[in-house]
């Protein structure tokens, strides 16, 4: 009985903790951009709410993110290893010619900055493809 016991309650201690293990996405904030010359588009994501800017020298738009949506944001983000970002490669690399613009996600969370290298805009590295994508998407709207 006491075995039965101790494996009840360390399966509910251990459930318990898994559910702890969501991001906690308030104090974290998303940024996408892509630039070149004549391009500039960017995209900051926080608190379930986008601010996108279309053009240099004009205001950002805001755009509150449905539940769905911020859930995919959420799970996508989840995925990615914040230290590991700076060190990714893009499959393609247009933007030294002028093929692409130059595109850069930056993740400031707990009050650090985690930031790519510069990949081509529409070709991100393979590991934050799904979330850069979900970020364009605000961009098209």
């Amino acid at each position: 009985m006491k075995i039965f016991s101790l494996l009840l309650l360390t399966i509910f201690i251990g459930s318990g903790c898994s559910s702890q293990k969501k991001t906690d996405m308030s104090g974290t904030q998303i940024e996408y951009s892509a630039t070149s010359r004549g391009y500039y588009k960017k995209v900051v994501v926080e608190n379930q709410t986008a601010s996108v800017v279309n053009a240099r020298n004009e205001e950002a738009v805001t755009i509150k993110i449905d539940e769905a949506k911020w859930k995919k944001i959420v799970a996508e983000f989840e995925k990615i290893n914040l230290d590991s970002i700076s060190t990714l490669k893009g499959p393609t690399e247009k933007r030294f010619y002028d093929g692409a613009a130059i595109g850069n996600l930056k993740v400031i969370q707990n009050q650090k900055t985690y930031e790519t290298n510069g990949f081509d805009n529409g070709f991100p590295p393979k590991k934050i493809e799904k979330l850069v994508n979900l970020l364009v998407d605000f961009m098209k709207e």
